[in-house]
């Protein structure tokens, strides 16, 4: 039997209202698709975990975004879902249920990422050899970001490179007018679920 997160509801609960019925019904087809699976809350968004994370759901301002963790792994062989886009995550920017994929398609990637979790399969994805040390974020870019509840979870629960591409564009900025037009941009991409280089990745 799962286990439930009572702050998943009060997530959904405050969410756009186009938002609340994606949620709950990516959340159905997660339980349904791993019956022992159990929810959480990390870096402010909902977390689904079975021997490790599984995958994550969040809503945006209008969109929302939901993932497998180990999205390379999960469909090295099957087709990958169709992104439109880009945004956290490998579905796209979500506005509707419509375009999601089929329930029965996404229950076969639920049972994907649980086989693998079960395995002990790790993604080399996420252990990059290059550049391990922790992004050390300025204190500029911290203070912007404290402002911005929805740009600092979403940066939070970005990988390692994605945050430094940030910091770095951000840093490189020649004048103090550059680097906060560079810091606007960044807030605003945030917000959005957005990378760096968002309007490159949906070619991936």
């Amino acid at each position: 039997m799962g286990k439930r997160d009572p702050r998943i509801d009060a997530y959904i609960e405050r969410s756009a209202e186009f938002a609340k019925p994606i949620l709950r019904h990516l959340r159905k087809i997660v339980h349904r698709g791993c019956p022992g699976v159990t929810e959480t809350v990390k870096w402010q968004f909902p977390h689904f975990e079975h021997q490790g994370v599984l995958c994550s759901m969040a809503a945006f301002k209008q969109h929302c975004a939901f993932g497998f963790w180990k999205g390379r792994l999960v469909f090295a062989d099957a087709t990958r879902p169709s992104q439109g886009e880009a945004a956290m995550g490998q579905f796209g920017r979500i506005t509707s249920v419509k375009e999601l994929p089929s329930e029965a398609k996404i229950i076969a990637w639920v049972k994907k990422a649980v086989a693998l979790n079960e395995a002990g399969v790790k993604d080399p994805g996420r252990s990059p050899k290059r550049n391990t040390k922790p992004v050390k974020v300025p204190t500029v870019i911290v203070a912007a970001l404290s402002k911005n509840a929805t740009a600092c979870a979403a940066f939070d629960a970005f990988p390692p490179s994605h945050r430094r591409e940030y910091v770095e564009w951000i840093v490189e900025a020649k004048t103090d007018a550059t680097r906060d037009k560079r810091i606007a941009t960044m807030l605003e991409w945030l917000t959005e679920g957005k990378s760096l280089n968002w309007k490159y990745e949906r070619a991936k």
